[in-house]
């Protein structure tokens, strides 16, 4: 499974790059809105967070890893999003895809998260959720439900897809 997500990374590198210089920055529906899989994984801080207890609000997942040249590139750009997102009551979650605390504690020192970072070490959790390479990121409607999926890096503080995310946490229909 991870060697799968590293060769789909460095597809995804290239194709992000592409996209950044055409503008592309949207997120993609996901029709019929499947139930989003479950999961309990510990923090950085060794708590422990399932996604049902966002219930009720909207949760971006962000799936990444600390060698992934995407990944450090939208990482900025999603804390400055979170930043203006948490006052609205959107959550952000940054689920690590098979890498220890020991590799992401120094990661972070250059690449700050302000966010919880969520620790999948053995890639169980990635395995059950439809990611395609990473990063990927999903957002969960407010009833559990993935109403997007951007696969490759975005700008997460771009107005339009704020505006995305935001929409979708004042709607109680998809």
């Amino acid at each position: 499974m991870i060697r799968t997500v590293v060769l789909l990374t460095l597809l995804l590198a290239g194709l992000s790059a592409a996209a950044s210089q055409t503008g592309t920055h949207l997120l993609t529906p996901i029709p019929d809105r499947p139930a989003a899989p479950g999961f309990e994984l510990r923090d950085m801080d060794g708590g422990t967070h399932r996604l049902s207890d966002y219930r009720g609000r909207v949760v971006i997942v962000n799936f990444w890893a600390t060698w992934c040249p995407p990944c450090r590139r939208e990482l900025p750009s999603m804390n400055r999003a979170w930043a203006k997102l948490n006052d609205d009551g959107i959550a952000m979650l940054a689920v690590n895809v098979g890498e220890t605390e020991d590799v992401i504690f120094p990661f972070t020192a250059d690449y700050p998260i302000d966010f919880p970072v969520l620790l999948d070490e053995d890639g169980s959790v990635t395995e059950r959720w439809p990611v395609r390479g990473i990063p990927t990121t999903f957002v969960i409607d407010p009833e559990g439900r993935i109403a997007y999926r951007a696969i490759g890096g975005r700008e997460w503080d771009d107005p339009q897809l704020l505006a995305a995310v935001r929409a979708l946490h004042r709607t109680d229909t998809p």
